[in-house]
């Protein structure tokens, strides 16, 4: 009978850190293995034998949580070891195992560890959104791993198909399952850059494609018909049209560009702002309809012109996804109300402007700047000799219809 356990060894220092190793105790005889980690004595909880982790908002955190997935990776690869080796050899030899596992104890080309260090790195670029579709598709993947981590080298086709027919088990769609893919096969492909693994082309026979989704668009007489809406018995109701009407007014501006907005961003006329989502400065010449949205609101106490954002207290990311859900869901009762079909959301304005503009001839190059496109190749040729004037031109020519 063979059992390992988690050790914790404490610093005969005070405030120094103590040493975590690995026991391995067979026919009474205890045998000991160094995990190459160290933690504070306060981190060590004695009875359960497991680290503490503490809040997400402790420096420690993205630490500890990386010690913790490499010391469940390595306990499992130990166990695997031992009952190898005894299979073959009957016999229980300590030098032999050590130098077996020392091999498989450093972390450094661990999946885990290698996607959740790229994820604190984009959140340190101030990449929150990308962060928030690395982490989703790391918890998807420890998920369908039972949180046993591996090394990219143990990343092949087989194990990527299984991952994929595992999500479409679950229900879910092509692009969502592609969604997953796409962002796995990022840091598959990095970790080929950075020497970790050869490419085995893993994603070879999974779908990492982008399916045509059904257009999320409304007529220009669908957003007449919101902005006329007697909403002022539903505040609710009414702030959501307002939001959905102002993102229109300012050619499809995402949610959370509306949500950070400062009132320094509006200047001589002009609303100046970068896309969050590829950094991009637009102008856009303000407007009355957009005036009498922003008169609505008391936004004292905040730099930010919308309120969307009410406290300046490191909640804003959070307090920018409860307004939208919130507002999606008031949408959805606009809908009702306003006689659509669609299940209505912020995100239609968006669509909705593009495909306006282009019922109206405007070219497709001034709809792209308009947008903020500027990951589009056959777009991009002709953004360069497009001036805001023009956008600013095709924007009035849409909203001077909406009374």
């Amino acid at each position: 009978m063979i059992t390992i356990k988690l050790k914790f060894r404490p610093s005969t220092i005070s405030n120094r850190m103590g040493s975590l190793y690995y026991q391995i105790i067979i026919k009474r005889e205890v045998h000991k293995i160094k995990s190459g980690h160290k933690i504070y004595k306060e981190e060590w909880n004695m009875e359960t034998g497991e680290i503490i982790i503490p809040s997400t908002k402790s420096l420690r955190y993205n630490i500890l949580e990386d010690i913790r997935h490499d010391i469940n990776w390595n306990m499992h690869r130990l166990k695997q070891i031992i009952d190898d080796y005894m299979l073959k050899n009957n016999i229980f030899l300590y030098n032999d195992i050590v130098n077996i596992f020392r091999p498989c104890i450093s972390s450094e080309n661990s999946v885990f560890t290698f996607m959740k260090k790229q994820i604190s790195k984009k959140i340190e670029m101030g990449k929150v959104r990308t962060s928030e579709t690395y982490q989703a598709t790391l918890n998807s993947f420890m998920h369908f791993r039972k949180g046993m981590d591996l090394t990219f080298d143990m990343i092949d086709a087989d194990l990527i198909e299984r991952y994929e027919t595992e999500l479409k088990n679950k229900g879910l769609k092509r692009n969502t399952t592609s969604f997953y893919m796409r962002i796995l096969r990022t840091n598959y492909k990095l970790a080929v850059e950075r020497n970790l693994t050869k490419d085995r082309k893993p994603f070879k026979n999974v779908y990492c494609g982008m399916d045509k989704t059904l257009k999320r668009s409304i007529t220009l007489s669908d957003i007449k018909r919101i902005n006329t809406l007697d909403l002022r018995q539903h505040q609710g109701l009414d702030f959501a049209r307002d939001m959905f009407i102002f993102s229109f007014c300012t050619r499809g501006m995402s949610f959370i560009d509306m949500a950070y907005l400062k009132k320094t961003d509006l200047r001589n006329g002009f609303l100046t702002y970068r896309r969050r989502k590829t950094d991009q400065q637009l102008t856009i010449e303000w407007t009355e309809h957009m005036q009498i949205i922003i008169d609505k609101y008391n936004t004292e106490g905040t730099q930010y012109l919308l309120p969307i954002i009410v406290k300046e207290d490191g909640t804003e990311r959070r307090q920018y996804i409860n307004q939208i859900m919130r507002i999606n869901r008031k949408l959805k009762e606009i809908a009702t109300l306003s006689n659509l079909s669609v299940p209505l959301s912020m995100y239609y304005s968006r669509h909705s402007w593009a495909t306006i503009a282009r019922y109206k001839d405007i070219p497709i190059s001034v709809i792209s700047e308009g947008l903020g496109h500027d990951s589009e190749v056959t777009t991009q040729i002709y953004l360069d000799s497009i001036k805001a004037c023009e956008v600013d031109k095709a924007n009035m020519e849409i909203l001077k219809e909406i009374q």
